[in-house]
């Protein structure tokens, strides 16, 4: 059996670190922030729940513990010669936009103690860190990166290593009546189709069941809707993943979310399982009244 690959997210305070494992939990890692490097190989031996479905294992360690630097040559040595795969992400930024975060988050520098400021703080962790640096398999400046381009460049490195989990779909019905859904990434108002509610013999049926199904699918309108709606979601879609996105939530909407958000949802779903393991669907509002 295959030893699962470790990723060591490291580097200088700042640089975006939780920003990198964030990206690595969403693309399927089992992630542990603030890992004592000692406590790895014990840590690896224990029978997490969940953990034989990661992609791998991702560790953020770094001089908030005093004894890292000394001690992570002989620990991850050890467990690379027993086969695990290790890979060490080094990030970091420069002196100005470091300053500039800090500023911006308030937040304490772990070596800004002992009378240090906060320059001076930034100036020693680029010192000690120098040698762990050199060691590192990628070295990432995040000076210039926003959020979006650290995580895909993260999802990146990790590709060439695992196989990535998939981004999930979830394809939701609801009715506007009872308001949009807040995770929706895509919302799509179908009232405009015609309303099976208005048919006396289809009023108390909801959109799962076949005759409510044909009288909405059968009307050029909705054939005609249908056809440009999926195109755009096959264009869209590959985007998204592109972008790095986890997960993608569409919501199709009709007044009460029984007949027509349903069948729409329910063409959605069976359409984008063809090319997407992860789709789910969901009917938030059928059972309403």
């Amino acid at each position: 059996m295959a030893l699962p690959t470790l990723l060591i997210i490291t580097g200088r305070s700042g640089s975006g670190k939780s920003t990198a494992i964030a990206a690595l939990e969403d693309a399927g890692f089992y992630c542990v922030d603030n890992m004592p490097v000692a406590m790895l190989p014990k840590f690896l031996e224990l029978p997490l729940e969940g953990a034989s479905d990661a992609a791998g294992f991702a560790f953020v360690m770094d001089l908030r513990e005093k004894g890292f630097l000394s001690s992570y040559q002989t620990i991850l040595g050890d467990l690379h010669g027993k086969g695990y795969p290790i890979e060490i992400v080094f990030l970091e930024a420069d002196r100005e936009t470091l300053l500039r975060r800090y500023s911006q988050s308030r937040r304490q520098h772990p070596l800004a103690r002992k009378g240090r400021t906060l320059s001076q703080a930034i100036d020693a962790e680029k010192e000690k860190l120098e040698d762990l640096r050199g060691e590192a398999e990628y070295v990432i400046d995040t000076s210039q990166s926003n959020v979006h381009d650290l995580k895909a460049r993260i999802q990146d490195i990790a590709k060439k290593s695992v196989e990535l989990a998939p981004m999930r779909v979830n394809i939701m019905s609801f009715g506007f009546k009872f308001a949009p859904p807040r995770e929706a990434d895509l919302v799509m108002d179908v009232r405009f189709l015609p309303n099976p509610y208005f048919e006396p013999s289809l009023k108390l049926l909801n959109g799962e069941t076949e005759a409510v199904q044909s009288f909405v699918l059968n009307n050029r309108q909705t054939r005609l809707f249908l056809d440009k709606f999926l195109n755009l979601l096959d264009y869209l879609i590959p985007l998204y993943k592109k972008e790095g996105k986890a997960y993608l939530t569409i919501a199709v909407g009709c007044t009460g979310g029984r007949h027509r958000s349903v069948v729409v949802a329910r063409q959605l779903f069976e359409h984008i399982k063809q090319v997407e393991h992860r789709v789910e669907l969901n009917h938030r509002d059928i059972h309403q009244r």
